[in-house]
């Protein structure tokens, strides 16, 4: 079955970093968009950063500079690091697949939490 999972969140303080992992479950993951997103409580949910099958990323203008995606196709498994953590940062983080190719569907992974104590 499709899973989508992942991992990296936990609590840390302003001005740290962290590095998030994604990893997608599929037998055809070049042939799909990668994401993140993040949502806090009450708000909608953002989206921060795509990568493309080759490697090509994508990035929400106001967070580029501290924020990178990437992805690593022979282990199905992208990444998202982030530096200069704020309080602002704090949400819940999501990986997101999108298909490219064929069936255009989507998956959502459950989301990693990240805390960025003040």
């Amino acid at each position: 079955q499709v899973q989508l999972v992942e991992s990296g969140g936990g609590l840390v303080q302003t001005g740290g970093s962290l590095r998030l992992s994604c990893v997608f479950s599929t037998d055809a993951f070049r042939l799909y968009i990668m994401s993140w997103y993040r949502q806090s409580p009450g708000k909608q949910r953002e989206w921060i950063a795509s990568v493309n099958a080759r490697g090509a990323p994508t990035y929400l203008d106001s967070l580029k500079d501290r924020f990178s995606i990437s992805r690593d196709n022979p282990k199905n498994t992208i990444y998202l690091e982030m530096s200069n953590l704020q309080r602002e940062d704090t949400a819940v983080y999501y990986c997101y697949a999108q298909r490219t190719v064929g069936d255009r569907v989507d998956f959502w992974g459950q989301g990693t939490q990240v805390t960025v104590s003040s």
